[in-house]
């Protein structure tokens, strides 16, 4: 007896979508420990606001990360659990020693970037074999990420003019 058999989805369309599935999780695996790294190490201007903001980012990534290792577990994958894995397989590139807001805040936008483009091929394999479930979750994901993008933009785009 196995999940899919009650869903009413095929096997081979929720295989491709596990497959997408399986690399946003070692992306998001690897955004996580990057905003953990953030909210160790960040310094100066505007660390107070960035501490408790990568914080934030980083419990949402956590939840993430949950959500799509569940989903993949619906559509009848195994999600992968090691971090070595995820390494090989991530885009997203690991950071280490980043104290500056700026290079902090460009990073997570170009990692927002590489989720974004994962989430809406997602989104649209999703579609095609009618899993409205992972389209549901990757329209909210990116809901929510691109308003931190255009924040975050924002952030950057600080010289304020009068």
């Amino acid at each position: 007896m196995k999940t899919l058999d009650y869903l009413h989805l095929d096997a081979s369309g929720a295989g491709d979508v596990v497959n997408g599935l399986q690399q946003l999780l070692a992306d998001f695996q690897v955004f996580y420990t990057n905003l953990r790294g953030f909210h160790w190490n960040i310094k100066g201007h505007g660390f107070y606001m960035l501490h408790g903001k990568f914080e934030e980012m980083y419990d949402d990534a956590a939840e993430k990360v949950d959500e799509v290792a569940e989903r993949i577990l619906m559509l009848g994958g195994v999600p992968e659990n090691k971090f070595s894995e995820y390494l090989k397989k991530a885009r997203i590139k690991e950071v280490s020693n980043v104290s500056c807001g700026e290079e902090a805040v460009s990073n997570i936008l170009d990692s927002l970037s590489v989720l974004i483009a994962a989430e809406r091929k997602l989104l649209s394999e999703a579609s095609g074999v009618s899993d409205e479930s992972t389209v549901a979750l990757m329209s909210d994901y990116l809901k929510e990420q691109e308003k931190t993008v255009w924040m975050l933009v924002s952030f950057l785009s600080g010289n304020c003019k009068k």
